[in-house]
C-alpha cells in the first residue's frame, strides 16, 4: 500500500518547541523544537505504513494573504530563539531523508495541499498531519485524511461534519462567516459556528445563502440579524472565504519516486546530530540510504 504522509513542518517547530523541555546545542543556542521535530518523524518513519513522506515549511512567515488582509498572521510574537530554527529544521529533515518543501509566496498549508492534490490518484492514501481547521477542506477526497498527532485520531470527511457540522468543502466559507483567531481574521459580527453550520449545511457556500432571513428555509436564532449582516459585510465574508481557500498551485516539483523514503542520510544526519549535541537520535533511524 503506498502512502503519502504530509508533514505540517512549522505547526511541528511550535508544538515542540512549546511542549518540550529546553534543549541547547554545544554552543549553547537553543534548539528543542529541531530535536522535537526530529524525534516524533523519526517515530513516524519507524512505522512501516510510511512509503512517502514530506514536510513543508513556512520559511517565511508572512505570505500573500498579509497582502489580502491587513490584520492577517504575521510572524510578529514568535519568540526569536524559535524562528531561528526554522532553517535548521528544514536541513535536519532533509538528513533523514524527508522531502521538504520552503513556502515563500505560499504557505505550509498550501504546500500540503498542493501535494496532496498532486499526487493523490498515484497513492493509495494521503495522510495530512496537521490539526489546522483550514485542512478540513482537503478531506472531502476519500483518499485525503488528516491526523491529529496530539489527540491521536484520524479525521475523514465524515469526522469534518462532527466537529464543524458541515462538509468539508463548506470549511472555507464556514471560516468566511466564523473567522479563524489563528490567522488573524474575524469573521462576520453575530456570526457563530452553530448558525454558520445550519446554513452551510442547506446552502454550502456564502453566496448561496439568500439575502433575505424570509427566504431561509432552515431555522436559526437571530436571523433578521444576521441575515441583515451578511447582506452588509457580504464583501468582507467572501474575502475571509478566499483568505481561508488553500491553493493547490504551489511548485511541487518532485515526482512520486522522488518523494519515496529510502531511509535517512546517515553521514548528513550523524554530523548534524554531533553539531546539535543530539547523541541520543544517532541510534533513532530505521533504515538507511
Amino acid at each position: 500500500m503506498t502512502t503519502l504522509h504530509l508533514i505540517d513542518g512549522t505547526y511541528e517547530l511550535f508544538r515542540s518547541h512549546f511542549g518540550a523541555p529546553p534543549r541547547q546545542t554545544p554552543e549553547g543556542w537553543e534548539i528543542g523544537a529541531v530535536h522535537g521535530i526530529l524525534q516524533s518523524t523519526l517515530t513516524l518513519l519507524a512505522d512501516a505504513e510510511v512509503t512517502h513522506v514530506a514536510a513543508a515549511f513556512d520559511t517565511v512567515i508572512e505570505s500573500f494573504r498579509n497582502h489580502m488582509y491587513d490584520g492577517y498572521k504575521t510572524g510578529e510574537g514568535t519568540p526569536p530563539e524559535l524562528f531561528a530554527q526554522f532553517p535548521v529544521a528544514e536541513r535536519a529533515m532533509e538528513t533523514i531523508g524527508v522531502t521538504v518543501w520552503s513556502m515563500i509566496e505560499q504557505e505550509a498549508d498550501d504546500g500540503l495541499a498542493a501535494g496532496a492534490h498532486k499526487f493523490v490518484d498515484e497513492v493509495d492514501r494521503v495522510i495530512v498531519m496537521s490539526p489546522d481547521k483550514d485542512m478540513a477542506q482537503l478531506y472531502g477526497h476519500p483518499k485525503i485524511v488528516g491526523y491529529d498527532r496530539r489527540n491521536q485520531m484520524i479525521v475523514d470527511a465524515d469526522g469534518v461534519r462532527e466537529k464543524f457540522g458541515v462538509s468539508p468543502e463548506s470549511i472555507p466559507d464556514y471560516l468566511g462567516l466564523v473567522g479563524d483567531t489563528a490567522d488573524g481574521f474575524p469573521g462576520l459580527p453575530g456570526w457563530g459556528a452553530k448558525s454558520a453550520g445550519a446554513l452551510l449545511t442547506r446552502y454550502n457556500h456564502i453566496e448561496s445563502i439568500p439575502s433575505s432571513e424570509l427566504d431561509w428555509d432552515v431555522k436559526v436564532r437571530s436571523a433578521a440579524r444576521l441575515a441583515e449582516t451578511l447582506r452588509d459585510h457580504m464583501d468582507d465574508a467572501l474575502l475571509f472565504k478566499d483568505i481561508a481557500t488553500l491553493r493547490t498551485d504551489a511548485d511541487i516539483p518532485q515526482t512520486l519516486d522522488e518523494i519515496e523514503w529510502k531511509g535517512a542520510k546517515r553521514q548528513e544526519f550523524m554530523a548534524l546530530c554531533d553539531e546539535l549535541g543530539f547523541t541520543s537520535l544517532k541510534t533513532r533511524p530505521t533504515r538507511w540510504q
